[in-house]
């Protein structure tokens, strides 16, 4: 669903593009900048869709509440504020994690840098997606539709072990060429599943999810427009898993300069 629907979503300006300039050809389509971003913007439709499909499996047909099926809601024992506070506190360090991860290995640019640099339309689609749609549709499937019922026939441990590699497994092609990336996807979907399997709720792993995508679409975002002079003189700064580096940077120059004021 993924690959089709985004590609029937940008049809109509291939079909624009074949009759007045002629037939796509495998660089065109590679460098050509409002593909790519009707491309992006078209995984809207399919986290709308994928979250349509799930409602029906669970509410079978709406016969019964959905969020209440998706046990989506605070634990009992833990206010919404409380929560919500240590949720964004563990997205922070994940994300300072991911920075220290991608920093040590490296790695070259992913498939979703190059998509990301292609234009500044592509970077806002990106950032939409990944902050808008992606956490909710995502958990709802992964850590709702696939994990109960895996809990439920295999065990707890068996259940976080496999939906944690199967998230991962998902976008370990978009990041094959980072293993640095690839660690970090692999640490976050393991949070995720851990934290819906041990408070029994879907909302402490979107709200981690959500914050963790969320600061980083900003970063994405606002790339283009940050002092050049913030980075050494000839370092690039790619969006990996997206915005680590990027978010990495800009601390260490604020921290630098916070101490130079002291």
């Amino acid at each position: 669903m993924l690959a089709i629907v985004p590609a029937i979503f940008a049809l109509p300006y291939v079909i624009y593009q074949w009759v007045n300039v002629g037939p796509p050809t495998p660089e065109g389509i590679a460098s050509d900048k409002p593909l790519i971003f009707l491309s992006i913007l078209g995984i809207l439709p399919t986290h709308v869709l994928t979250v349509a499909l799930a409602w029906l499996f669970v509410t079978e047909g709406g016969r019964q509440p959905f969020f209440k099926a998706l046990n989506f809601r605070w634990p009992n024992n833990i206010s919404p504020a409380v929560g919500a506070l240590l949720c964004s506190l563990l997205a922070l360090v994940l994300l300072a994690i991911g920075w220290a991860v991608t920093t040590l290995w490296g790695g070259g640019k992913t498939q979703l840098d190059a998509l990301v640099e292609s234009s500044m339309a592509a970077r806002i689609a990106t950032a939409l997606v990944a902050s808008l749609t992606a956490p909710f549709a995502e958990e709802v499937i992964y850590r709702g539709v696939v994990y109960a019922p895996l809990e439920r026939a295999a065990g707890k441990a068996t259940a976080v072990t496999l939906v944690s590699l199967l998230f991962a497994g998902v976008h370990v092609l978009q990041y094959s060429n980072n293993i640095g990336v690839i660690i970090v996807i692999t640490l976050l979907s393991f949070t995720l599943t851990l934290a819906r399997a041990y408070t029994g709720s879907l909302m402490p792993s979107f709200l981690i999810h959500l914050v963790f995508n969320g600061i980083q679409s900003v970063f994405i975002v606002l790339a283009p427009f940050l002092d050049k002079r913030l980075f050494e003189k000839g370092q690039e700064v790619a969006p990996t898993a997206p915005g680590l580096e990027l978010a990495g940077r800009l601390f260490e120059a604020i921290s630098v300069h916070l101490w130079r004021m002291t």
